[in-house]
């Protein structure tokens, strides 16, 4: 079993069904979406501080396997967000 396969887990009834750290409530992709606005590893940390540095490895190993799935995650969130800002 790889990091990821028991890091991440995908519930229906957890966060709409998206890939979550371990047991957590916290998406894959948000992850993803911080580091990609230019958020470092220990800033993740900082704002999240019952992750681990082996849970963003996961989390990273997971979203650079789930490319599609991750961007499509993010894209999604936003245009929902987008809605309540109008």
């Amino acid at each position: 079993m790889t990091m990821t396969a028991s890091w991440i887990s995908k519930k229906p009834d957890r966060c709409g069904g998206d890939a979550c750290i371990r047991e957590t409530r916290i998406p894959v992709w948000v992850l993803v979406n911080y580091r990609r606005l230019g958020a470092s590893d220990a800033d993740v940390l900082r704002a999240y501080p019952g992750l681990t540095p082996a849970d963003l490895e996961a989390a990273w190993e997971y979203a650079a396997a789930s490319l599609a799935e991750i961007d499509s995650d993010i894209r999604e969130n936003e245009e929902g967000a987008a809605g309540f800002v109008e």
